[in-house]
């Protein structure tokens, strides 16, 4: 199928994300691969049904350009303050992101009006991300910003009928009405807090609270949540990284201060969410569209592990329920989500 102007467009500003991310500071870092996909774990294809995302974790940030924007942060806003105890900040480069959302029912050509419309978001983004030290363990700040664009550009609707094509499954027939093509903005800012280890022999555990907001035309809520996790040199991340909305994570690791050069967790964690907007229940901002009564009030409750060897690699599983998003949706949504990180040299 050709490929429009604004299609066009949009790859090729994910593509200059991407150059900038492998050009960031020290040319070095880790590449991850997320896939969240209700077929994991559940035959359903529906509501939220597919998530990739494909980012790049700079080294620690030493050169003086580079820590601009974060000094920029501190001084304007308070935040990412560089003078904190064992401060160390890192680049996050959102390369390449997509999001699809479809109904219950795909082989109506006119979707039912009372349930959830098409909709995809394709987007690209940096976050800035700073690790510190407190009294009661550490704590890892995060400043994102997300742009992108939601409606027929994010190629939704070829990525999932290809996929069907691929796997003999018969395409979605209600595409044509998807939300219409409306460029999108993600703001977030967020705290985790990382308490001292406790130690049980050669395994620990630890408590992981995270508190934060995301302002914009695509998604507007506060979260606030926690993490639970067992496991041996915990001390290296904050928990895998997941696509928003979502229980909050970042591909940040540090294997600096691992003991040893193995590393897994068990973990459970639950995030509740205030949601103002949500353009994907709510509709577009500037545009007519389908669109249903949204919940307020979003509950994820998460359980999975996670492994990894040294800087080489490291993967992530993780099975996530999700509380009904809007008035007329049936039961709790779940999906799956696969993570691959390895070090890029």
């Amino acid at each position: 199928m050709p490929v429009s102007e604004t299609n066009r467009k949009v790859l090729a500003a994910a593509f200059v994300s991407g150059l900038l991310a492998f050009a960031s500071p020290a040319q070095a870092g880790r590449v991850t691969l997320t896939e969240e996909n209700d077929a994991f774990i559940a035959d359903t294809d529906r509501n939220y049904t597919q998530g990739l995302r494909l980012s790049y974790l700079s080294d620690p940030i030493t050169q003086a350009f580079w820590n601009k924007p974060f000094d920029f942060l501190s001084d304007k806003f308070g935040i990412l303050d560089g003078s904190a105890p064992g401060a160390q900040r890192r680049i996050e480069w959102t390369v390449l992101g997509q999001s699809m959302f479809t109904p219950t029912n795909l082989r109506l050509t006119n979707p039912d009006p009372t349930d959830r419309p098409y909709a995809g978001w394709l987007y690209t983004g940096a976050a800035f991300l700073q690790d510190h030290k407190t009294a009661r363990g550490s704590e890892l700040e995060n400043f994102e910003v997300l742009v992108g664009v939601v409606g027929p550009a994010s190629l939704a609707r070829q990525t999932q009928t290809d996929f069907h094509t691929l796997i003999n499954v018969r395409p979605a027939f209600g595409w044509a009405y998807q939300l219409s093509n409306e460029p999108g903005v993600v703001v977030t800012y967020e705290r985790k807090w990382r308490y001292h280890q406790q130690a049980l022999g050669p395994i620990a555990f630890d408590m992981i609270p995270t508190a934060g907001a995301s302002v914009g035309n695509v998604f507007t809520y506060a979260q606030v949540g926690t993490t639970f996790r067992i496991g041996h040199n915990l001390e290296a991340d904050y928990g895998p990284a997941q696509v928003r909305p979502a229980i909050s994570g970042t591909a940040w690791f540090d294997d600096d201060v691992a003991r040893g050069r193995v590393g897994w967790t068990l973990f459970v964690g639950v995030q509740g969410r205030a949601v103002a907007r949500n353009m994907f229940l709510d509709g577009n901002a500037f545009a007519a569209s389908r669109s249903v009564s949204k919940n307020v009030f979003v509950m994820d409750v998460s359980a999975g592990a996670s492994a990894w060897i040294s800087n080489a690699i490291k993967l992530d599983f993780t099975v996530i329920e999700r509380s009904p998003e809007f008035k007329t949706q049936k039961g709790w949504d779940r999906y799956g989500m696969l993570s691959l990180t390895f070090a890029f040299w």
